[in-house]
């Protein structure tokens, strides 16, 4: 398992789209805050708004949108490539195949969750100053949760990628799925009152909740912290599942 996972690891470093992912993501978090910069930033009153809406909040749309080009890249092309055969032939395990993966993946798309929180927040700081950061508790239990929904969200994003074997594919059915799937969740737990709690305690729901963590109380945050990894286990089992049975050619 641990030569496994040393081996996505080197992997996912060369991938170019993480390479592109990561330094768009980083250029990013040094050029927005300085084009507020330059007209004049927020109202000082405004500042901690700004951290909480413009930086920290924006982790809804990074962690379910950007690493869903990654999936594509990196777990979908390798059947086009014959990786994926090579590996399952290779002797392994294919559910501890899957887990490496699942494993390595997640942890990019972890790594590409945190830029704009980290980086942003950094060079915001040093443009507006350190004065309105919010509290450092808040800061760190936000970051905590995003890591935990960026895995959980990773395990969906591998789910698919193992079903699809074509890159294009991938990436275009699941930045449609998550860009539109809140809408039909809404209406089947209006519809239906019975999937109520399950859209309710899903991570589409939850991670909406993560920018107000602090004024949450203790069931609610033991909810907020339970579902992305109780999430992350389901849907690894499943695509583990899948990808014992599935023949690869």
């Amino acid at each position: 398992m641990g030569n496994l996972i040393k081996t996505e690891w080197y992997k996912l470093k060369k991938d170019r789209s993480f390479r592109f992912l990561t330094l768009m993501l980083l250029a990013l978090s040094v050029l927005f805050p300085l084009i507020e910069f330059d007209n004049g930033g927020p109202n000082l009153p405004l500042v901690k708004d700004y951290y909480l809406e413009s930086i920290l909040a924006t982790h809804n749309n990074i962690v379910k949108l950007i690493p869903s080009i990654l999936a594509g890249f990196y777990i979908s092309a390798e059947y086009a490539m014959g990786t994926m055969k090579s590996i399952a032939s290779s002797g392994n395990n294919r559910i501890k195949i899957y887990f490496a993966k699942l494993i390595v993946f997640s942890i990019g798309t972890v790594i590409i969750s945190l830029i704009l929180p980290i980086f942003m927040t950094g060079t915001s700081a040093i443009y507006f100053g350190f004065e309105e950061l919010p509290a450092w508790s808040f800061y760190f239990g936000t970051i905590g949760l995003i890591v935990l929904y960026g895995a959980a969200f990773a395990s969906i994003m591998a789910f698919f990628s193992i079903i699809f074997t074509d890159s294009g594919k991938t990436i275009g059915f699941l930045l449609m799925f998550f860009i539109f799937i809140d809408w039909p969740l809404q209406v089947l737990a209006a519809k239906v009152p019975i999937f109520e709690p399950v859209v309710n305690h899903s991570v589409f729901k939850l991670i909406y909740d993560i920018s107000i963590v602090s004024s949450l109380g203790g069931s609610e945050l033991f909810k907020l912290v339970l579902v992305p990894i109780v999430t992350f286990f389901v849907f690894g089992i499943l695509g583990s599942f899948i990808y014992l049975r599935k023949e690869i050619k």
